[in-house]
């Protein structure tokens, strides 16, 4: 089993090298993997990230679409010239032995391996079994391991005995958006309907949003002054599996008992954030799944969430949980769970998440974090090499 490196918050940056490293992160173009590029002025970012290659011609940057990822082919890994491999996502389709072999020749050309684990449950997939063997060829051979949560760190360390390093997501919304949004919310007066918000986007597998949906209704028409928001993308209107028909059919009907139902194309970021700062609530209504980028986007513009109790939501920072698991939903814990924070919200309480200045000093150390274990792993595997 290969050792984990030192701390890397222990490990002095290199005194100097010729350039910033070359790091090809996979995929690239994700917020999260851009949100690891320091904004500030502080000297700890000595990396650089590739662009995505494009799919159809890997001599081009990718446009919009990067998928498949090209930094995953083997054979295209092997003629580059880069000094780190940083895997996020991108990895859904490949077989444990095109995994093995992409591990074996990233080895064989001096390139450490980072993986970062989002998922421990594969959003997109009904069943375990393909991430699982995927996660069994990757996480004893990579050279560094990190995660989002404590509590995903000590999964990873129950199953696979290896330590993954604790990393906080950074922010998704941008900063000036934030601090505009959050004093607005901040200064705004008492009262009003209290608005509950459901996102079904594009009905991903893991997503059930029928297991709650009732539940939430009765929640909202007892309470008296909040009012229920489902958002759909179009795309699912023309589906006709049986999961979509009858959430289909729900929707349809819901409008006439007092429930706002938005059907729309994927929203552009300052159309998502203006909707998500609109709602006091959000409720996550996932069947299984491990982190969120949505709870995050939402914490950033002071909307509480309602998650799931499975998975790694809690510990992501969660403001309430309804008990949980892919079999079922104890809806009584939903309902209370929904009222409490309602009643949060109606006193006035402090609005969840960091601040903006709060959130761009964190954005900043993860980032010196990520260059200093570059930096680490890359002066061992050179050293390695030349001893």
């Amino acid at each position: 089993m290969k050792a984990d490196p030192a701390d890397a918050t222990t490990v002095p940056r290199e005194a100097s090298r010729p350039r910033p490293l070359d790091v090809v992160a996979v995929p690239a173009s994700h917020p999260y993997v851009r949100s690891l590029i320091p904004t500030g002025s502080r000297p700890d970012g000595g990396f650089v990230v590739r662009p995505d290659p494009d799919p159809d011609d890997p001599s081009r940057v990718a446009g919009a679409r990067w998928w498949p990822p090209v930094a995953l082919d083997p054979d295209w890994l092997g003629a580059q010239d880069c000094d780190l491999l940083h895997v996020h996502f991108g990895f859904d389709d490949r077989t444990p032995a095109q995994l093995t072999r992409l591990l074996d020749v990233a080895r064989a050309r001096g390139v450490p391996v980072v993986l970062t684990i989002h998922d421990l449950r594969n959003p997109h997939h009904d069943e375990p079994d393909l991430l699982e063997a995927q996660l069994a060829v990757l996480v004893p051979r990579v050279d560094a391991l990190l995660t989002l949560t404590d509590s995903a760190a000590r999964e990873v360390a129950t199953r696979w005995g290896r330590r993954a390093h604790v990393v906080p997501h950074p922010h998704l919304v941008d900063l000036p958006t934030m601090r505009r949004v959050r004093a607005e919310r901040a200064a705004a007066p008492p009262g009003g309907p209290r608005v509950v918000g459901l996102a079904v986007k594009e009905l991903r597998r893991s997503s059930d949003p029928l297991r709650l949906l009732p539940r939430l209704e009765q929640t909202v028409r007892e309470d008296g002054d909040a009012r229920l928001q489902v958002t759909v993308h179009h795309e699912v209107r023309p589906r006709t599996d049986e999961r979509a028909r009858r959430l289909i059919e729900w929707l349809d009907a819901a409008p006439a008992r007092g429930i706002e139902v938005v059907w729309h194309d994927p929203w552009s970021d300052d159309e998502l954030w203006q909707r998500l700062a609109a709602l006091d609530v959000a409720v996550l209504p996932y069947r299984y799944g491990t982190h969120s980028g949505w709870l995050e986007a939402c914490h950033d513009l002071g909307t509480r969430v309602l998650a799931p109790s499975h998975g790694h939501y809690a510990a992501q920072g969660a403001d309430g949980l309804y008990d949980s698991d892919e079999a079922g939903v104890d809806l009584a814990s939903l309902d209370a769970g929904l009222r409490r924070l309602l009643g949060l919200s109606r006193a006035g309480a402090p609005l969840p998440g960091l601040d903006a200045d709060a959130r761009a000093a964190q954005r900043e150390d993860v980032a010196a974090f990520h260059a200093r274990l570059y930096d680490r792993l890359v002066g061992a595997t050179r050293q390695e090499q030349a001893g």
